[in-house]
């Protein structure tokens, strides 16, 4: 694994535990890597990795790895992988897949190669593995919503509210590549495409910065990225979405709501309640219609036939554990891993389109191909 911070923590305590709750392949936590040889040691020791390292480059040419989990920031994301892939590792890679569409095709392009080899990657939308919308996209699919008209999505959180919060990496473009809207509305422009099995085929987009400073270490510093973002966007089969994406809406910690609308059903859903899905079918009578909150803990649901009796709500850290646990599958069993590196191209061609947009004063774009 390439990095320790946030992610590195979610993805290590997610190998950590995915063998004894699921039947998965064996494998080693072998070398965990970040720049400071004293802090990455000790999250090593943390986390359960056999060894650390400062050098990816090093490691990439041991021949008793062949895995690599790229939790670093976006700016490394495009050398680590083409390199990793190149090396013939399986490449696990944190969202979004780069800071340009153009790291973003060559990446893509290195995956299509290595494939050809047997060699895996798959990026890390992790929302997918929620038990609740892998039910809702379930429900999607066997026609229980009928034709789907209308998706609604917000990612919404406010660890940026306070104007004196310190600048970081996700502030500076040439190191984040865009502030929310790649951060966090990357999320829910995947699951909108996801959860439809439709693309998003044009765009239009508004980028607002409220706060253009914040503290550095040398006084203050420019904020290059952007703090929210609204779009509206086109799908295949003439569906209408919209998207929004904050981190400074106030109040809101870390909510992903994502609505659904058809012509026989529609459904809700907030990450801040994650284990609920609001449901409502009209093919119950009139008077008995209304949204009703599906508990999704039954061993029946999604991945939960691991956990624990109904009932028993499980939380964020899990949707990690599920993707390694579908990632070691698809490794053993030669199948496509999903969302594959061209899923993870078309939503950073969405990205692209959105920012053309707002740089343009919301002119509607047509998503590349």
């Amino acid at each position: 694994m390439i990095g320790y911070a946030f992610m590195g923590k979610a993805h290590s305590n997610a190998w950590r535990n995915v063998g004894g709750f699921f039947d998965v392949p064996a494998f080693e936590q072998k070398v965990l890597v970040g720049r400071d040889p004293e802090q990455v040691a000790g999250a090593a020791a943390r986390y359960g990795w056999a060894e650390s390292a400062t050098d990816w480059r090093s490691v990439l040419e041991r021949d008793d790895v062949h895995i690599v989990d790229i939790c670093a920031p976006g700016w490394m994301h495009a050398e680590i992988a083409i390199a990793a892939l190149a090396a013939g590792k399986h490449v696990l890679m944190e969202k979004p897949l780069a800071n340009t569409l153009a790291e973003a095709e060559a990446m893509t392009e290195a995956a299509r190669a290595a494939r050809t080899c047997g060699i895996q990657s798959m990026i890390g939308f992790n929302y997918r593995r929620v038990p609740a919308l892998a039910l809702a996209r379930e429900l999607i699919a066997e026609g229980r919503l009928g034709t789907v008209r209308h998706v609604r999505a917000a990612y919404l959180q406010d660890w940026l509210v306070d104007p004196d919060s310190p600048m970081t990496w996700r502030l500076r473009k040439e190191t984040a590549g865009s502030g929310a809207l790649g951060d966090i509305a990357s999320h829910a422009i995947d699951q909108i495409q996801h959860l439809t099995g439709q693309s998003v085929t044009e765009a239009t987009g508004v980028l607002r910065t409220f706060v253009a400073q914040r503290p550095g270490h040398d006084g203050r510093e420019e904020v290059t990225v952007d703090d929210t973002v609204w779009a509206t966007l086109g799908l295949t089969g003439g569906i209408g979405a919209s998207v929004e994406a904050s981190r400074v809406a106030t109040g809101r910690k870390n909510s992903l709501q994502i609505e659904v609308y058809g012509t026989l059903g529609a459904f809700t859903f907030d990450l801040e309640n994650l284990n609920a899905l609001s449901f409502l079918d009209t093919a119950a009578p009139v008077r008995e219609q209304g949204f009703r909150r599906i508990l999704v803990t039954e061993p029946d649901h999604p991945y939960m036939h691991a956990w624990w009796p109904q009932g028993h709500v499980i939380g964020w850290e899990h949707t990690f554990t599920h993707q390694i646990r579908d990632f070691l599958l698809a490794i053993r069993e030669g199948s496509q891993l999903s969302p594959s590196f061209e899923d993870g191209l078309q939503v950073q061609r969405v990205l692209g389109a959105i920012e053309e947009s707002a740089n343009n004063k919301s002119t509607l774009t047509v998503v590349g191909r």
